[in-house]
């Protein structure tokens, strides 16, 4: 969407091959570089971006260096912009049995969940104000894309591993007790802190 609005985006990356993957993806726009770094270590030059935004990846970081570090980036009056979704786990049936599916089969789901992320927001921002807002989202997904929407998490046990194929016996199940044309639906809550960091 920053791509598509004109901006000027340089993409920071740690993973060569998704790296890659993104500028193969994004290849049509010349507002993007691509930028071999990490949140902690950007590679950027002090003072030389307007605001700094990091989606679901966030929680993969070391927050207070990754703060130092945006602070670095920053130019005066900049803003540091994070976003992600935290799947809603009650209310519908399948939603229920999706976290259960997680809790029982994942490898370190617990730790890494975004809720802890959120709960500790507080810290990074600190001692700076910041400001939220909450959207909700909703995916419909079929059985392709929600097998592949399992696999892509960190926190679920891979081909190979002996929980693996029960993981996926178990998703199955589950995905034909609650579909509905074929589909079944995720639902979100986007949560957005925002603040600029002194």
């Amino acid at each position: 969407m920053l791509l598509e609005n004109g901006n000027r985006v340089l993409a920071v990356e740690p993973n060569a091959e998704m790296r890659k993957a993104g500028e193969e993806y994004l290849q049509g726009f010349s507002n993007l570089t691509s930028v071999a770094g990490r949140a902690e270590a950007t590679t950027l030059p002090s003072r030389s971006v307007d605001f700094v935004t990091a989606a679901q990846a966030a929680h993969w970081f070391d927050r207070q260096r990754a703060r130092a570090e945006f602070v670095r980036i920053l130019r005066p009056d900049g803003w540091t912009v994070l976003v992600w979704n935290e799947r809603k786990v009650d209310g519908a049936a399948f939603l229920r049995e999706y976290e259960r599916l997680l809790l029982s089969y994942g490898t370190d789901y617990r730790e890494v969940r975004h809720e802890r992320t959120t709960a500790e927001i507080a810290d990074f921002f600190t001692p700076s104000q910041y400001d939220s807002r909450t959207f909700t989202m909703r995916q419909e997904c079929g059985y392709p894309s929600l097998e592949g929407r399992l696999l892509s998490s960190s926190y679920t046990p891979q081909a190979g591993n002996p929980a693996y194929e029960p993981m996926l016996a178990e998703l199955r199940r589950i995905f034909d007790a609650h579909q509905a044309g074929g589909q079944v639906l995720l639902e979100y809550d986007t949560r957005v802190f925002y603040g600029q960091l002194s």
